[in-house]
């Protein structure tokens, strides 16, 4: 049976997406609207009740195969929110997200820095590693998720004009010289995809070798992590 079918054919609950829609919905109503990891999640609960009704659309919205991009969605979410659940336990949450969880009370750091550091630990970390866990469940490779990969990094993608325009703190941000400017010039959701993928591949060429499976995953997320600190240095206002 060719892999698109066999993918098809395996169970995933259709209401996957809507139970992790429900915890960043709760976390939501937990935080205070300031806080750093608030400002992201109002920004990934836009992005994931997103994808999930173009997900729910099927083919004509881009995703051939409707339990697959749920099966992705879901994992790429799962991470977030067990690492928010780590730091609230008082555990160490993957190196990625150190710094959001660590500045998400700075006064001088600003909404969209928020946003995009947290963004940025997501989709450089978290979503190769859910491409890794999706490939597990649904017994595939990573090439029979490409179409989905892709679809979600489109929504993403025209997702991020509408991010930086909402959170813009004014239009002090046209000007070259403003470090805020300088700093988010730096980034981009579509570079941060196209590693995210080279990442999972990886992964998944390296899963015989656990010790440099670990190795490979350890580096990415160190180095994700130095990227969202350095979105998150303070301004002056």
């Amino acid at each position: 049976m060719a892999q698109s079918q066999r993918i098809a054919h395996l169970h995933v609950p259709a209401d996957g997406v809507d139970t992790v829609l429900a915890r960043m919905r709760a976390l939501s109503a937990d935080l205070p609207p300031t806080d750093g990891v608030a400002v992201f999640n109002r920004v990934y609960l836009t992005v994931t009740d997103t994808i999930g009704r173009a997900v729910a659309a099927g083919r004509s919205e881009g995703f051939p195969d409707r339990s697959a991009a749920i099966t992705l969605d879901v994992r790429f979410a799962e991470r977030y929110l067990a690492a928010v659940d780590a730091a609230a336990r008082g555990a160490r949450p993957p190196a990625c997200w150190r710094p959001l969880l660590m500045f998400r009370r700075h006064p001088g750091v600003r909404p969209l820095q928020f946003a995009l550091a947290g963004i940025n630990a997501h989709i450089g970390h978290d979503l190769a590693l859910a491409v890794v866990d999706t490939c597990r469940t649904l017994g595939c490779e990573p090439e029979g998720l490409e179409d989905e990969f892709d679809r979600v990094g489109e929504l993403l993608g025209a997702l991020e004009e509408h991010i930086r325009e909402e959170l813009m703190p004014g239009p002090d941000l046209l000007q070259v010289a403003d470090p805020l400017t300088h700093l988010l010039s730096s980034w981009s959701i579509e570079r941060a995809r196209d590693a995210a993928w080279a990442a999972a591949r990886a992964l998944w060429a390296l899963r015989g070798l656990p010790p440099l499976a670990a190795e490979f995953g350890q580096r990415l997320d160190t180095s994700v992590g130095l990227v969202s600190r350095m979105l998150l240095t303070p301004l002056p206002d």
